[in-house]
């Protein structure tokens, strides 16, 4: 089914909650009633949003006659200054390739892209950096774990657990490693409250299961998943647990060791970073059981040669070296043994970062959690939590006013109701009856601004 999706970051000019008062009014939206009581609006002191609004130049024009108010966050995130300027100063000051070469501009990306590995270690509380893996995105780190992971560990008969509303990029590669290895995928449906049923994902998770694939938070329904309980479920009949953090790492503070998640895996682009990289996380003891993901051999004087060992490539087959590879004993000696040993004890990233990575990108990475963690990740939530019961009214309000004839049909809004006990994060999804989603994307993008 076709929604419009709408990531709702701050409304300070409102302060809703959701009341059950015969005297709040009541508005039929889909097949649930919500009353909305609002208080009076008052002088506060500046928003969040208004403090960090000048950071993000993009937003300092204005898009069919108004100022843009951007609120695809959900796709992907607009990027600060110093964003930019990261990123600026990487290809006007020492523009280089890493891990290859000797001289200044090389050690100096090399040192900026593994000092960002480290802040993404920092930032999810991940026990060391070694155990952070880049990627293009949060869809090549889900392949990253099916293919290298899944094939070389799923049997015949093993199950895998997901929910129904996992992103296809987290469905279709267990689709796709299940036909090649026979594992079966079993899905867990959603409760009365339109988020994945819990109790039953608890039920279906058995000794016959290898695997658990969950989102923390939907970037469709909003839902946030119980993590460190399904962890706990999945460890106890020994399965292993993925975990799509792409909606939860930019909003809130994530503890990588507190979830004990096995793999967590985030998209950079939506926390403020560029586009082109994301990360995973992988437990030590895991990723230097993975065999490599990508194949690069021939990348000069770069790590990745020294720990794949390649010995021959034929056309319809290749040949590895046993470690130290001979080939390379002969070219490098002693300084080449010792420095595939280091490689091979300190760093289970080095085999699945094949070839020549998106460097200036990285570095932008780094920037931008400088950026979220100068402003605390703890606050951004608490932003985020105090606005969150304002969206269904803006949602409602927003629609009455400029749609045709200042009335509305039934509006369907997607996930649970915010409530103490339901925790909802701040994006809605939402359609509206008889109007298809592009055409009232079209209309409000174009119209309304």
């Amino acid at each position: 089914m076709e929604a419009v999706v709408v990531n709702l970051p701050s409304f300070p000019f409102l302060n809703a909650t959701i009341s059950s008062s015969p005297s709040s009014p009541t508005f039929r939206l889909g097949f649930r009633r919500f009353c909305v009581s609002l208080s009076a609006v008052k002088e506060v002191s500046v928003s969040l949003g208004h403090l960090t609004r000048p950071d993000f130049p993009i937003l300092h024009q204005e898009v069919n006659g108004s100022k843009l108010v951007y609120l695809d966050n959900a796709a992907t995130f607009q990027k600060p200054t110093a964003v930019l300027k990261a990123l600026h100063n990487y290809y006007e000051a020492y523009n280089s390739n890493v891990h290859i070469g000797i001289h200044y501009l090389s050690a100096k990306a090399t040192d900026e892209y593994e000092l960002a590995r480290k802040k993404v270690a920092t930032f999810i509380n991940a026990p060391d950096s070694t155990e952070i893996v880049f990627t293009r995105n949060a869809t090549e780190a889900i392949n990253l774990v099916a293919y290298s992971w899944g094939l070389s560990n799923l049997k015949p008969g093993n199950e895998i657990v997901l929910t129904i509303a996992e992103h296809h990029s987290a469905i279709v590669p267990w689709q796709m490693v299940a036909q090649k290895t026979g594992a079966v995928l079993k899905f867990v449906s959603s409760d009365e409250n339109e988020v994945p049923d819990v109790e039953k994902l608890r039920e279906m998770i058995s000794k016959r299961t290898e695997l658990v694939v969950v989102h923390h938070v939907s970037n469709v329904l909003g839902s946030v998943l119980p993590i460190e309980d399904i962890v706990i479920w999945a460890h106890e009949v020994g399965a292993k647990v993925l975990v799509d953090a792409c909606q939860s790492v930019p909003h809130m503070v994530v503890y990588v060791q507190g979830l004990d998640a096995d793999f967590l895996v985030a998209s950079s682009h939506k926390m403020c970073e560029p586009t082109g990289i994301g990360s995973l996380f992988g437990k030590s003891n895991l990723l230097s059981a993975m065999p490599p993901f990508l194949a690069d051999p021939d990348n000069g004087f770069s790590p990745f040669r020294w720990f794949e060992l390649i010995s021959d490539v034929f056309l319809d087959h290749s040949t590895y070296a046993e470690p130290p590879s001979c080939n390379c004993w002969s070219k490098y000696s002693i300084f080449c043994f010792l420095s595939w040993l280091i490689l091979f004890l300190l760093f289970n990233w080095i085999r699945f970062e094949a070839g020549t990575p998106a460097i200036g990108e990285t570095i932008g990475l780094g920037a931008a959690i400088d950026y979220l963690s100068g402003i605390g990740m703890q606050k951004i939530h608490d932003y985020e939590v105090s606005c969150n019961f304002c969206c269904l009214h803006f949602l409602w309000s927003w629609l009455i006013i400029y749609m045709k004839n200042c009335s509305v049909p039934n509006i369907w809004i997607y996930g649970p109701k915010p409530s103490e006990n339901v925790h909802h994060a701040a994006l809605c999804s939402f359609n509206v009856e008889n109007i298809h989603p592009t055409d009232l994307v079209t209309f409000l993008d174009q119209q309304v601004a």
